[in-house]
């Protein structure tokens, strides 16, 4: 369904929510869009990434039960959020290559470290792909600016949210989201020290890339490329989780 359609579904099925509980929280909407927007290619244009929370908003206020434990304003922020990156996953906006490069830069992290049995350096990673360690640190800037990245965004396939929205009536599949999350947990926590940092700042703290590059001493650019090698090497630590014992 395209957005234009759910937005007049939006319309029709406003008067059907808890008198005032979209508009009060409409405020809220903006300023996680805005939040996104820090982290976001200059081609995402905030009024669409407003639109797809709104519909988010509306869904959530349609669906919440006080009796889930979580505040409205909780609830409400997970689904605005989640309906936004899904509309930005649906624009399509990251060349193929962008695509392919990430997954051959973290398939390399991943052959390296397990032929070294330890943490694989840049030079190394550089080295496994046939670039020089300037192309490197490029392709991983171009990597972590052409798509969202979030911890959440990554499941047992490493491409997809392990948190959705909708309930399951697979019993299974709760115990699979747990298990993946313990060894996401393990993973993080056996980074180096650095990207390990960095990705706190980031998702923890909720800096954005300059205010972490003025806590750690680096530029800009090079916080992003932490980043996304942080990142390309979790994909890559967790490609084979599901065939781990429990998992």
């Amino acid at each position: 369904m395209t957005l234009a359609k759910r937005l007049g579904m939006y319309h029709q099925a406003v008067a059907s929510t808890p008198s005032g509980l979209v508009e009060e929280h409409a405020p809220l909407v903006k300023k996680i869009a805005l939040h996104l927007m820090a982290r976001l290619p200059a081609s995402v244009q905030l009024e669409d990434l407003m639109q797809a929370g709104m519909i988010g908003l509306l869904e959530a206020a349609q669906r919440y039960s006080s009796t889930g434990g979580a505040t409205f304003e909780t609830y409400a922020g997970i689904r605005i959020r989640g309906a936004m990156v899904d509309e930005i996953r649906k624009g399509d906006w990251v060349p193929r290559s962008v695509h392919r490069n990430a997954r051959r830069i973290s398939q390399a992290i991943k052959t390296v470290e397990d032929r070294l049995g330890r943490e694989a350096q840049d030079s190394e990673v550089a080295e496994e792909l046939g670039m020089d360690l300037a192309e490197y640190h490029a392709s991983l800037s171009d990597s972590n600016g052409g798509r969202l990245f979030s911890l959440d965004e990554l499941n047992e396939s490493g491409e997809l949210p392990i948190e959705h929205s909708e309930t399951s009536d697979n019993p299974f599949e709760g115990l699979s989201s747990d298990a993946f999350r313990r060894s996401l947990a393990q993973a993080i926590e056996e980074l180096p020290e650095r990207e390990k940092l960095v990705l706190s700042l980031y998702y923890q703290e909720e800096l954005n890339l300059k205010e972490i590059g003025a806590v750690i001493g680096v530029s800009e650019s090079r916080v992003s490329q932490i980043h996304s090698q942080a990142a390309l090497r979790l994909r890559g630590r967790l490609t084979d989780w599901r065939d781990e014992p429990g998992g």
